[in-house]
């Protein structure tokens, strides 16, 4: 488990989790959280909005577990899970989206636009795609092995500067790992009537290697993920890889208009619940009991923060 501010806590109370349980410890606190969120939200206790990731947790961890500290990660709109994977800072995230002074930008950009460290978001599909190959490529320069992480989803295919992107990271051997979570739907429209061809040829049409999971086993993406990365990292060189996913809420609050047999269907393969399953009952119980106390006590410290000051210059 990296160290961060969720992995000192549930040290502190359980002591070094591995394997199942640390996997477990991750993919219920992005859970959790986002639950709260959507609960916080319908309450008034948010500012501006939310797009949260109920059921895609699998790949936040599975990917943001190989990276170093110096390794970029780029997100998007619906970036809670990312983020917490890679830093563990639910005060600071609960505090951003509050809107207060103490939060991930002192409560000014919300989730779509964080900024914190190696950790980068934006709410405009595509936007960061490019800036994603620019400061990955610098860190090539550096030569100290670092290399870059871009989360996308299934409708930012749509953006021409993709492929604008995808033509120079193949170019110049970017180590550029591009994840594209593919969660069926662009909004509320379908992939199915949005997309010709598939994810995978668009990619090696511009001499990419890509390729695609449709595990919904978090254990199995974690390994898949590692050799991935790994193999990014040694040869310098970029990767487009598709996750076959899905989320259980709507894709901002209540704009969902999908089959509820679907998502049903889907929540039958949820990743947590199959972690879940072959974990010890007991300690499946202190773990559970653990990310609630940290998450409590985050939104609390959050909830105690000012809010920010409006400062009007002279003149």
């Amino acid at each position: 488990m990296p160290i961060t501010p969720f992995h000192e806590h549930v040290t502190a109370t359980l002591g070094e989790l591995a394997g199942r349980e640390s996997l477990f410890a991750r993919l219920l606190l992005i859970r959790r959280f986002e639950e709260r969120i959507l609960e916080l939200f319908a309450a008034g206790m948010l500012s501006g909005t939310t797009h949260c990731a109920i059921g895609q947790e699998a790949s936040a961890v599975a990917v943001t577990d190989h990276l170093t500290q110096r390794d970029l990660v780029f997100s998007n709109h619906r970036c809670h899970g990312h983020y917490l994977a890679r830093t563990g800072d639910a005060r600071g995230l609960f505090a951003e989206l509050m809107g207060r002074r103490g939060g991930v930008c002192d409560g000014r950009g919300g989730s779509q636009h964080l900024c914190n460290g190696t950790f980068f978001t934006n709410g405009i599909q595509g936007n960061l795609t490019p800036v994603a190959a620019g400061a990955t490529y610098a860190e090539k320069v550096k030569g100290d092995g670092a290399i870059g992480v871009l989360f996308i989803g299934d409708g930012t295919f749509g953006e021409g500067v993709v492929y604008e992107t995808f033509n120079l990271i193949s170019l110049w051997r970017v180590p550029l790992l591009v994840v594209v979570e593919n969660n069926l739907y662009a909004q509320t429209t379908s992939v199915a009537t949005n997309l010709a061809g598939d994810f995978v040829a668009r990619a090696k049409a511009f001499a990419l290697a890509a390729g695609e999971t449709k595990s919904r086993d978090v254990e199995e993406l974690h390994a898949h993920f590692g050799a991935l990365i790994a193999a990014v990292r040694a040869e310098q060189r970029p990767r487009v890889e598709v996750i076959h996913t899905y989320r259980y809420c709507a894709h901002s609050k209540g704009d969902d208009h999908r089959p509820p047999d679907q998502i049903d269907a889907w929540k039958k393969t949820d990743p947590l619940a199959g972690l879940e399953a072959k974990l010890d009952p007991p300690r499946r119980d202190l773990i559970e009991n653990t990310v609630t106390d940290f998450l409590t006590r985050s939104e609390a410290e959050a909830k105690a923060l000012p809010y920010p000051t409006l400062e009007v210059a002279d003149g």
